[in-house]
């Protein structure tokens, strides 16, 4: 079995690695024999050397007026790599605590016109997912950003294998597009009330797409966990009391 490989991942990458090794199969030798042991250059040999005694994998022994390498026992690494788990334990927490502080808080990203809602829609597909969450506006969507870019969308999202479920107001049907069914993976419910939504909602992945209407013409983007949990909750209450189409 070839051994450095192993020890790189260990942390003992490279020279290091080759070093150590030369060592243990050396047994106790002067720094320059180890060096030429392991193929490496006599001045680098001293720098890996010392990295070694503070890792306590060798120790310096004094014969003769010169250095030698005694490579300790390999258990050694065990015992080291013990020490960094409960040093890491013991850290975790803290860290955990600071990662929680940055980016815990929402972020909301606005986009401006066409091009930013064309973006907004490609963000809801950017990772595969198996199902995403809609309340669609059909008649403002079908304005801005308008029948190719839905096209697009759709046929993005079924490339994906992504299934959209979607609440859509029956005073804005437009029975030739946007059916329910397994080709394009839609399923359509019909809103309990008729009055058009203006807003456009996506609820994916810990995140909520709204894209307004053509009038005020943006997208909007909230990175959220916890509102997209409120805002799923909200469609399934609606999804419930919707009629399938």
């Amino acid at each position: 079995m070839k051994l450095e490989p192993k020890l790189a991942a260990l942390g003992l990458a490279g020279k290091r690695g080759r070093f150590y090794l030369s060592a243990l199969e050396l047994g106790d030798e002067t720094v320059t024999a180890v060096a030429q042991h392991a193929g490496i250059e006599r001045t680098t040999a001293y720098a890996l050397f010392e990295k070694l005694l503070e890792d306590g994998l060798v120790t310096q022994v004094e014969r003769g007026g010169r250095t030698h390498v005694v490579a300790e026992d390999p258990d050694v690494l065990a015992r080291n790599l013990d020490e960094k788990r409960r040093t890491l334990d013991e850290v975790l927490p803290d860290l955990r605590a600071i990662h929680a502080r940055t980016h815990g808080a929402p972020r909301f990203r606005l986009y401006d016109g066409a091009d930013g809602i064309r973006t907004v829609l490609n963000a809801v597909l950017a990772a595969p997912l198996p199902e995403i969450c809609g309340i669609l506006s059909m008649r403002e969507l079908l304005a801005v950003p308008g029948p190719k870019a839905l096209r697009n969308f759709i046929a993005e999202r079924v490339r994906l294998g992504t299934r959209l479920r979607v609440i859509r107001a029956q005073s804005e049907e437009t029975y030739d597009i946007w059916k329910a069914g397994e080709e394009e993976l839609r399923e359509v419910r019909y809103a309990p009330s008729s009055d058009a939504f203006r807003i456009t909602t996506f609820i994916f992945g810990g995140k909520v797409a709204l894209i307004s209407s053509r009038r005020e013409n943006y997208g909007l983007i909230v990175d959220s966990e916890e509102f997209a949990r409120l805002q799923q909750a909200l469609f399934e209450t609606m999804w419930q009391t919707s009629t399938p189409a």
